[in-house]
């Protein structure tokens, strides 16, 4: 699941993010890599996904509330567009 998965999020950014705390973790992110899904198989993958709305601190990170305080909140952020 883990190669399949990675491999997935490869086709839709070029360097995902992997919190790897063991070692097997690792191994299985390097062969996401030797992993190519077709087109059918990714669309398959993606067939049962129901967009919803945002909540919690993702929901609040938009380009209309970037001027907002918010509580994790540092510095002087702003939101390029881009």
């Amino acid at each position: 699941m883990t190669e399949v998965a990675l491999s997935w999020l490869l086709t839709k950014v070029s360097s995902p993010v992997v919190g790897a705390t063991k070692l097997h973790h690792v191994d299985g992110a390097a062969k996401a890599t030797e992993l190519s899904l077709t087109d059918d198989e990714i669309k398959y993958l993606e067939e049962a996904y129901v967009p919803h709305r945002l909540v919690g601190v993702m929901a609040q990170n938009t380009r209309e509330d970037s001027g907002e305080k918010h509580v994790w909140s540092t510095g002087n952020q702003k939101i390029l567009k881009g």
